[in-house]
């Protein structure tokens, strides 16, 4: 009954919790869930709710984006910001406010780069007839000008 998202959820949060070096027990205790529940998750019969995921990306210090995606509540299209947004979150080198203004830009890029998208295939004839005439045009008013 369980489906492959919920698999991939269960195998994804026990390799976070190793490489966290929790165990059982003490992920379960830190997210607030029962040890038989969350052995349930990791092995793929259970399929948490978004309040679940997020107690127990707080408890691993994770982004819950990243297990939103791998539960299939976030659409898969959107994982790589998801991961990216995951990355800046969790970097130690950097502080809360600067991890909010680098998401600021990387969001401005996204959406710069997405409306510049549908247009690109005309942009390259579009700039190219304008180019051409706007040199000359500009030099033969300052040849008129100067007699």
């Amino acid at each position: 009954m369980a489906s492959l998202n919920v698999g991939n959820l269960g195998e994804y949060l026990r390799e976070q919790r190793r490489q966290a070096q929790l165990s059982l027990r003490q992920l379960a205790d830190a997210a607030g869930v029962s040890n038989p529940y969350l052995s349930q998750i990791e092995r793929g019969l259970r399929k948490p709710s978004a309040d679940i995921l997020q107690q127990l990306a707080k408890a691993l210090r994770i982004s819950a984006e990243t297990l939103y995606v791998q539960a299939g509540i976030l659409d898969e299209r959107d994982r790589d910001e998801v991961e990216t947004r995951a990355v800046i979150l969790a970097d130690p080198s950097i502080n809360e406010r600067q991890k909010q203004v680098l998401l600021q830009v990387y969001e401005s890029f996204r959406k710069e780069n997405a409306l510049d998208a549908p247009a690109a295939p005309d942009a390259p004839d579009a700039p190219a007839a304008p180019d051409v005439p706007e040199g000359p045009a500009d030099e033969m008013p300052s040849k008129t000008n100067r007699t």
